[in-house]
């Protein structure tokens, strides 16, 4: 039996565009990596199949390598490739917090839509794969309404693939009551991305070119062709060096005008449904505290 404060408990929130592991009971996690994984085809010893071999985290994706695929585990939310999943736990416990999983008893967050049946998927893949003494499978919506010291209330989950509302009473989702939207912050970031290059400002990934030094003090900056670069690789890249190291530029009133107009539509109208599939109780205390979760 696993209880108090002392089961250095380890704690796993799995989005779909960023993956948090640490320890239970701390403010903040340990490792945080993108919940996405390098893909590139590798052929046997006798040349006759190929099989996949994945790179996960932020080190191993920042390497370019010819014909990688970035690829998401996850579509509109839900985990679509255990493949991919069990990698990203892999390298969350083995290279991340360095643990041994079987001496850990774990609480993994998951998407409040989540089916039975993929957590009963989950359940076989940590107990069977991973051997851990305990599992406690807990809904983002409960663990975000908790952290902000409320048992009931309505959560608004932007996510980078998907913004989910969904209703919390006494500690539990009302599961038909939630809904969900396949549009999140990567359309927005794809949005950016196309107005930005649309006023002339390009982004160039960090592999595409190099500085060498010409003579003391001057540098020139040379650009280096890759043919073999997939397209995901080169948007993953791109994406990621623009918000790492892009400095503070004007794109316009028109962009942030539609980027608002979309956001205040979509949260409205999944509010409204999400309130409208509720069973008849009092709301009072539902929805008059809203948590917006991004």
């Amino acid at each position: 039996m696993y209880g108090g404060d002392e089961v250095s408990a380890i704690v796993i929130d799995l989005g779909s565009h960023t993956c948090k592991a640490g320890y239970a009971g701390e403010d903040a996690p340990k490792a945080v990596f993108p919940s996405v994984v390098g893909s590139t085809d590798q052929m046997d010893v006798d040349d006759t199949t190929s099989k996949c071999k994945l790179y996960v985290g932020s080190q191993a994706l920042g390497f370019r390598r010819d014909h990688m695929e970035v690829l998401s585990p996850f579509k509109d939310g839900i985990v679509a490739d255990w493949d991919m999943v069990d990698s990203i736990w892999n390298h969350a416990f083995r290279e991340c917090l360095l643990i041994d999983p079987k001496e850990h008893p774990m609480l993994l967050a998951e998407p409040s839509s989540n089916s039975q049946q993929q957590r009963e998927r989950t359940a076989e893949l940590i107990f069977e794969k991973y051997n851990v003494p305990a599992l406690f499978l807990a809904k983002n919506a409960v663990l975000t309404s908790f952290a902000s010291g409320r048992a009931t209330s309505l959560v608004v989950d932007g996510g980078g693939g998907s913004t989910t509302i969904a209703p919390v009473h006494d500690g539990y989702v009302l599961q038909k009551a939630v809904a969900s939207s396949p549009i999140g912050g990567e359309l927005l970031t794809d949005c950016l991305l196309k107005s930005l290059e649309s006023k002339g400002v390009m982004i160039k990934p960090r592999y595409s070119f190099k500085r060498k030094e010409i003579q003391l003090g001057v540098f020139q900056t040379v650009d280096l062709d890759f043919p073999s670069t997939t397209e995901s690789y080169r948007l993953y890249s791109q994406v990621c060096d623009w918000l790492d190291n892009f400095p503070p530029c004007e794109v316009g009133n028109l962009f942030i005008s539609d980027c608002l107009f979309w956001k205040q539509r979509v949260i409205a109208s999944d509010i409204k449904e999400c309130v409208c599939r509720a069973p008849d109780t009092p709301y009072d205390g539902v929805y008059c505290f809203m948590l917006y979760l991004q």
